[in-house]
């Protein structure tokens, strides 16, 4: 009969279908990993996976294994959650699927305040684009997600804060200053709604495209690089603080003149808030300065 560690193994298989990467994130060596594989396919009869030198490829069956352990090992989350909840202490497994602009700037400083209040809460952080964090939510991977945009979710969701997009640069004071600049336009890789905004807003002040463009996968390197003159950025206000000094912030406007800004949202699950552990980080969220605490 197969243990916890069993199921684990084949969901992260399946996820990553490499198996360096797979044994990087349950911590044990590639050799061990692959004698406790050969030993499931065993149990099993039938291989779960096909070796070969681009990685792993699932089987049929090995899909349907898969699917099953990752009930298995949900239905079992639960019902230690369900049986944690009746405990007075607040502990448990908190499970956060966040935005990455999101993780990187907002979320450190409340969660510091969230485990000094409840040190007996263990976190499990996800992050990635907005679209990613949504199908963690729908899969119900996640116990809370926080969303960067609109976002359609029919659960109970809170809006948490708004900021505003900004055009960074070192020399670049003004947006006419844009006309006939031969600096670069440094965009990050991100979900395709923050995308649209700015081609939206592009479009509605200039008749053309940047003539020059450099396109980096991080928001860091994208500021790191408007910071050290090497081009001009939008980015949003989370991501700058009073200590990048020598750059020009000129605020964006909308088509109608009011600041163009990014709501962040958290989204929920109903049960999940009936845990003690998510009703206290949302309880958190509600009471801090950073929230706007409407529940929508």
């Amino acid at each position: 009969m197969l243990q916890r560690t069993d199921w684990q193994i084949i969901v992260v298989l399946a996820e990553e279908k490499n198996m360096r990467r797979a044994a990087d994130r349950l911590f044990v060596s590639q050799p061990a990993l692959s004698q406790r594989l050969q030993s499931i396919e065993e149990d099993w009869g039938v291989p779960l996976f096909i070796r070969t030198k681009r990685g792993l490829v699932i089987t049929p069956e090995g899909e349907k294994v898969a699917a099953f352990a990752k009930k298995v090992i949900a239905q079992e989350n639960h019902l230690r959650e369900a049986i944690q909840t009746s405990e007075e202490d607040v502990f448990g497994t908190l499970k956060i699927a966040v935005a990455s602009i999101a993780g990187q700037y907002w979320l450190p400083k409340v969660l510091k305040k969230f485990v000094t209040r409840y040190p007996l809460v263990k976190i499990s952080l996800v992050t990635g684009w907005s679209s990613e964090i949504m199908r963690h939510m729908y899969e119900d991977d996640s116990h809370i997600g926080i969303v960067r945009g609109e976002t359609k979710w029919r659960g109970p969701k809170i809006h948490l804060f708004s900021d505003s997009l900004h055009l960074v640069d070192t020399e670049i004071a003004s947006l006419d200053e844009l006309h006939g600049s031969q600096k670069p336009f440094i965009q990050f890789k991100s979900d395709s709604t923050y995308y649209q905004v700015i081609q939206d807003w592009w479009h509605n002040h200039f008749k053309k495209a940047p003539e020059r463009t450099i396109v980096v996968d991080q928001i860091e390197t994208c500021k790191q690089m408007a910071i050290n003159g090497i081009g001009y950025a939008i980015l949003p206000s989370i991501s700058l603080t009073e200590k990048e000094r020598g750059i020009h912030r000129i605020p964006l406007k909308d088509k109608n003149g009011a600041p163009l800004a990014r709501d962040t949202w958290l989204v929920a699950h109903e049960d999940a808030l009936k845990l003690k552990q998510v009703k206290a980080f949302v309880d958190l969220l509600i009471s801090d300065e950073s929230s706007d605490g409407c529940w929508l």
